[in-house]
């Protein structure tokens, strides 16, 4: 029967679904597979259904000539941490599981910008520490968030799903950058990067991580934002450049941020974590049970079609 491994426990739906198909091994250990674990599944194993933190980088494919492994059914729709090209070179198929995480991610975006352009952490933490002394008209200001201008930078299907909830549930004016214009069935202009920034009273990062968008947000762009403004992360960590984001807070340079990813994660810097106009998710953009069961079937749909001799339904490039 084939074997397929599973480097992280999953819903005990996606595991009965997977063992309907194949012969399942799943890893009790959360952390991440290393380097010699990667190597050794590639030949104890016809498929692997790997995560984020698993990196399957060029060196765990070097002398993987033919390898017992033919898939890669990666569990997100992000695949940074995969080197396709080189799982490819040896006759490895990536897949992903784009769609099923998309209104899930849109919706983590729309609580970050409420809760950073609203103050919310910091009002929570205020009471939870028995400081707060009662209603009073001039407490804790933050941005009305309605009919404002959200800028948006990746214009996929996670940023079309931002767009749509910023302008028809908040009245807002919708800006995006993107490598070429889309057609979309709601007002949004589309702008250069720094242009976008230096209009937009919120931005929201919603590119693809990899080598192509590493910094892509760095000092220049986050210089170019206005000092009202917020900034927000649901992409990948490396996205942005940490350092440069900081000093942009520290120097009131933006008003806030929101983050759910980080550039070194799960690490998150002190200087983060002290600041009181910062708000940190722990990676929460997919953590729905029905949309983590969603991304399960689809990822054991991948490796089901590809052992049956079909075309994966979500090869990645």
């Amino acid at each position: 029967m084939t074997r397929v491994l599973i480097t992280r426990a999953l819903p005990s739906t996606v595991l009965r679904e997977a063992e309907k198909h194949f012969e399942i091994e799943l890893r009790e250990d959360p952390a991440p597979l290393k380097l010699g674990q990667m190597r050794g599944a590639l030949s104890l194993y016809d498929g692997i259904l790997p995560t984020l933190g698993d990196l399957f980088g060029a060196e765990v494919f070097t002398d993987a000539e033919n390898p017992r492994c033919k898939i890669l059914a990666n569990f997100g729709v992000g695949y940074n941490h995969i080197d396709a090209a080189a799982a490819r070179e040896v006759g490895i198929t990536v897949t992903n599981t784009p769609g099923a995480v998309t209104d899930a991610t849109a919706d983590i975006a729309m609580t970050l910008m409420l809760m950073s352009a609203r103050r919310a952490g910091e009002g929570e933490r205020l009471v939870r520490a028995g400081r707060w002394t009662g209603w009073e008209p001039t407490q804790m200001l933050g941005l009305h968030m309605t009919g404002k201008t959200v800028g948006i930078y990746g214009m996929g299907r996670i940023g079309q799903a931002i767009a749509r909830r910023c302008h028809y549930g908040f009245g807002m004016d919708v800006l995006y950058a993107n490598r070429s214009e889309k057609a979309v069935d709601f007002p949004a202009e589309h702008l250069p990067p720094l242009a976008m920034a230096a209009r937009a009273d919120i931005v929201v990062v919603a590119v693809p991580g990899g080598r192509a968008t590493h910094h892509l947000i760095d000092a220049e762009f986050l210089d170019a934002m206005q000092s009202h403004a917020h900034f927000i992360n649901i992409a990948r960590g490396d996205v942005v450049d940490e350092a440069a984001l900081i000093a942009a807070l520290e120097a009131a340079g933006i008003a806030g941020a929101g983050l759910d990813v980080y550039e070194h994660e799960p690490k998150v810097p002190d200087a983060l974590k002290a600041m009181e106009n910062v708000v940190l998710l722990p990676h929460l953009g997919t953590a729905a049970l029905e949309v983590r069961e969603a991304m399960g079937y689809m990822a054991v749909e991948n490796l089901r079609a590809l052992f049956a001799g079909e075309t994966p339904p979500n090869l990645v490039n």
